[in-house]
């Protein structure tokens, strides 16, 4: 696994054009796999209340021919987004609408398609190569999702949920090594339990 830095993901954004720095923002920050970011409709999200609705994937088909599809088993969900990244897909949708008025698709194609898995292979080629990353997949922004998450303290479900795994297994399987160990949660609630007795007899000395 190759998990990408915070000045990675600073750089591609920098990098990126247009849509493009929407799509990668989507995978960073949104879990999104390259699939679902591609086949997302205005419609699916609620930026009043700050949601995504992960329905449906395109796939390639034919070589060349996409198809649309439901997400992989159990990929369904809802997704909270932060403010800042609603933010950016409002814009991306007032765009969409006025470059392309009548098109349902939030990514641009060459036809009435949402982009094929090779055209967005090419945008990310083009920003990763531009933001110095040359190594990194567009599916380790996933995983820096998932990373920022378990960091943040979610536990296994939430964070099953929120990347759409199956099972809290699969999440286990995939990101069981980001956790803390026992041992250093252990040592941390000990840490925080030192610190409060001890301001607690700071305070209680100044009295």
């Amino acid at each position: 696994m190759r998990l990408p830095t915070v000045d990675e993901v600073r750089a591609l954004l920098a990098a990126a054009e247009n849509e493009h720095r929407v799509f990668v923002a989507l995978c960073a920050f949104a879990g999104l796999r390259l699939g679902e970011a591609a086949a997302l409709r205005a419609a699916d999200f609620d930026l009043r209340v700050g949601t995504l609705r992960v329905h449906r994937q395109v796939q390639r088909a034919n070589g060349h021919d996409v198809e649309i599809r439901p997400p992989k088993y159990g990929s369904e969900r809802t997704v909270h987004l932060p403010d800042e990244l609603g933010k950016l897909v409002a814009g991306q949708i007032e765009r969409a609408a006025r470059l392309r008025p009548g098109r349902e698709w939030l990514f641009r194609s060459d036809s009435e398609n949402p982009p094929h898995q090779n055209t967005v292979g090419y945008w990310w080629r083009k920003t990763r190569e531009a933001a110095g990353c040359p190594d990194l997949r567009l599916h380790d922004l996933r995983h820096f999702f998932a990373s920022g998450l378990i960091m943040a303290g979610c536990d296994v479900v939430t964070v099953q949920r929120a990347m759409g795994h199956s099972s809290p297994t699969v999440t286990l399987t995939t990101y069981a090594h980001l956790w803390p160990k026992a041992e250093d949660r252990t040592r941390a609630a000990a840490a925080g339990l030192m610190r409060q007795v001890r301001a607690d007899a700071a305070t209680a000395a100044d009295e």
